[in-house]
């Protein structure tokens, strides 16, 4: 166990964006791609990360002093600190199930796809942490590794399945031939997006109103449409809030207004490296088995990262949250370094929607109160497996993560698997929302 531990943590230590590329050169390499063109493709997706990363780091240095400034200059008291993915990964990571997820998911995708049960390859190794996070929740409380595997095997089966589902629209929203979405945080909340659609589309006067700013390409849209008009405005209204002098308000509407310009960049570097690969790839599998049609390749949602109306409906979804956290009965916890991960989190619903931001931020709304409740209600579990991997948390401070620790999928497993009675009442409400799900996917496939 030592020396698999070893071997995945040496694994663990590169970033995604250097790790992820090498296995993407081999596998275009096996696939039969010239080295020239294999090693463009790879780089063209390390860049594309690379660049997303370096975007958000700087977005993350922008906005959480602004936060914090908010929180002092109005006497705020928000005793949970909110501290992002960082501490939910270690914890992941240093759990004895982590070493077993790796293999477990891998076992689990290949099986799925010989049995014709998913046509998604789920290559994207650096999200398995979600999967083995709901494990180590489990084994924590019940003292059951068993029964952390089984959580872990079903969450990591649940996923594939979404990741399978949200295929159709990711191709109708982004052109991209071949490739879905897979984190939990995303392609999880399918189900929920479908629903909320599907009311919607019953709702008059919300059915009629289309605000989509990825169609700017293809239609006259306004100024107040352009991702960097809507940065550049939740960065004056975040600056004022905050309490910040003329010159740094100004200084903050421009760094944000940055980002919204540089991650479609990005997403787009990363769709068009990674699109050559996996044609490569479905076009070798199915020459060795002719009837594996329509294969799909899941990453990361940087793939998507080019889409206005993703980038648009998560900065707009960014001041709502902290309106929201500071109204919200029951809340302890200020939206802060899980802030820009709204962008991620928010992709399966906006391509649900098709785009329309007007759709999506009403969608968002609900998912931003369950964050908030869920990530406020685990903080006492979350601190707790964070002292013991080592994590450093100042005495008497309860740390969560607002989206990744209030995900509402793993919670509800979670709950499940403590024998909760409300999430065990939701089961029929899960079951009518994954066959809307299965309908929209089927008649898209049909189409």
């Amino acid at each position: 166990m030592e020396a698999l531990q070893s071997i995945v943590d040496s694994f663990f230590q590169f970033k995604a964006y250097v790790m992820l590329p090498i296995i993407v050169f081999v596998i275009a390499l096996l696939v039969r791609m010239t080295i020239k063109a294999a090693a463009l493709s790879s780089l063209k997706l390390a860049t594309g990360f690379a660049g997303i990363y370096i975007a958000f780091d700087f977005f993350v240095e922008t906005i959480n002093p602004a936060v914090q400034a908010l929180i002092d200059t109005r006497g705020l008291d928000f005793p949970v600190l909110d501290v992002g993915w960082p501490p939910l990964a270690a914890i992941t990571w240093a759990s004895p199930i982590a070493h077993i997820t790796i293999f477990l998911i891998i076992l689990i995708n290949v099986i799925m796809l010989a049995l014709n049960l998913t046509k998604t390859i789920y290559i994207d190794i650096w999200n398995y942490w979600h999967f083995s996070m709901l494990g180590a929740f489990v084994i924590s409380t019940s003292q059951s590794f068993l029964l952390g595997l089984v959580a872990t095997a079903l969450i990591g089966i649940y996923t594939i399945k979404m990741s399978d589902w949200s295929g159709p629209v990711v191709l109708r929203e982004t052109g991209l031939k071949g490739l879905t979405v897979s984190p939990l945080s995303s392609a999880g909340l399918l189900p929920y997006a479908n629903g909320i659609d599907w009311l919607f589309d019953k709702i008059p006067f919300v059915r009629t109103i289309d605000f989509n700013p990825s169609k700017s390409d293809k239609q006259h849209v306004s100024l107040i449409g352009e991702p960097m008009i809507i940065g550049m405005l939740v960065g004056l209204m975040l600056g004022i809030a905050a309490g910040y002098p003329f010159k740094e308000i100004l200084e903050i509407s421009i760094h944000i207004a940055a980002v919204m310009f540089l991650l479609p960049k990005c997403g787009g570097l990363i769709g068009e490296g990674m699109g050559e690969v996996s044609e490569a790839l479905r076009n070798s599998i199915q020459k060795k088995f002719p009837k594996k049609t329509g294969l799909l390749v899941a990453l990361d949602t940087g793939i998507v990262m080019n889409n206005k109306s993703i980038l648009t409906t998560g900065i707009l979804l960014m001041p709502i949250s902290i309106i929201i956290a500071l109204i919200l009965p029951g809340n302890k916890t200020l939206p802060l370094g899980d802030l820009p991960a709204l962008i991620s989190q928010m992709v399966v619903i906006v391509m649900v929607c098709r785009g329309n931001v007007f759709r999506s931020v009403l969608a968002g709304i609900p998912v931003i109160i369950g964050y908030l409740l869920i990530s406020t209600n685990l903080a006492p579990l979350i601190t707790q497996l964070s002292v013991e991997v080592g994590t450093s948390v100042p005495e008497g401070v309860l740390i969560t993560a607002f989206t990744d620790g209030g995900n509402p999928v793993r919670f509800w497993a979670f709950k499940l698997f403590q024998g909760n009675l409300v999430a065990i009442s939701i089961i029929p409400v899960m079951i009518l929302l994954l066959f809307l799900s299965w309908k929209r996917y089927r008649k898209s496939v049909l189409n």
